[in-house]
């Protein structure tokens, strides 16, 4: 993400509980693709989380743009 786009999710957390449990989220499927990735050798059952990890942190990342979109338009 961009840092304007931190900035503005950190300005808008306090009162979007969706948007805190977005970015949440997304933070906490940045930290499981992180551990996948320090491994040298992922079984075929891993390799179906991070796909299906990467697929839930895209959506969420949608929906943050969407959300941010959404409040910039009002301003």
């Amino acid at each position: 993400m961009e840092k304007r786009d931190e900035e503005l999710i950190d300005q808008l957390i306090p009162e979007n509980e969706e948007l805190r449990k977005l970015f949440s989220e997304h933070k906490e499927f940045e930290s499981q693709l992180d551990e996948l990735k320090k491994r040298l050798y992922l079984s075929d059952e891993e390799n179906r989380e991070k796909k299906q990890i990467q697929k839930l942190k895209l959506a969420g990342r949608d929906r943050i743009e969407q959300i941010l979109k959404d409040y910039r338009a009002k301003r």
